[in-house]
């Protein structure tokens, strides 16, 4: 009734993630400057996008306070808004 499904010819690579660790708490940043425009250049994707917290792996109040100081510094015109 229901058919074998046959394997692949590749082998599958085995998946070993690294967990990330947020960058705040590493150098013991308790509040996020939205005037340090370099730090905040790094969480922000070269299309203008905040990064999510998965793939950057800043903890959830940093991410908080990251994408509210990165809203700050488009609003005064430190960061673009969009890709240029």
């Amino acid at each position: 009734m229901f058919k074998k499904r046959e394997k692949s010819s590749f082998k599958e690579k085995p998946k070993f993630f690294r967990k990330r660790v947020c960058r705040f708490c590493i150098d013991k940043i308790d509040e996020v400057d939205y005037k340090d425009v370099l730090r905040l250049q790094r969480c922000v994707t070269e299309r203008g996008k905040i990064t999510p917290r998965r793939i950057s792996g800043n903890c959830a109040p940093h991410q908080r306070k990251l994408s509210h100081a990165i809203k700050r510094a488009r609003y005064i015109g430190l960061l673009p808004y969009t890709a240029e």
